[in-house]
């Protein structure tokens, strides 16, 4: 596991989901939550991706709230404040990120 600071966080409600997940879905021990981005080309922006995954060379490790989390390197100045959440409403239900305003 990396010693650095996480450039995410996530709140107490979306780590209740994520353990959960992990639970009801059996998710293997050697596997992870990889938080990461796709797209960022063009005016399109960038996508978030929240999954399971194994850890890959060009992965940092870190631990957040008992979940091992896995985050590509070069996805980190995307993900550099950034905070995972989960919303359960009759509208709507699962996770979103939000950028930190004091981050």
């Amino acid at each position: 596991m990396s010693d650095k600071m996480t450039p995410v966080t996530i709140t107490d409600k979306a780590v209740k989901e994520i353990k959960e997940i992990i639970r009801h879905k059996n998710i293997p021990a050697e596997y992870g939550l990889r938080i990461g981005i796709k797209g960022g080309v063009g005016c399109a922006g960038v996508s978030f991706l929240l999954g399971f995954d194994k850890k890959k060379e060009t992965d940092d490790e870190f631990e957040i709230d008992g979940i091992t989390v896995y985050l590509e390197k070069k996805h980190f100045m995307y993900l550099i404040g950034m905070q995972v959440d989960f919303y359960e409403g009759a509208d709507a239900r699962g996770f979103s990120f939000v950028k930190q305003e004091d981050a």
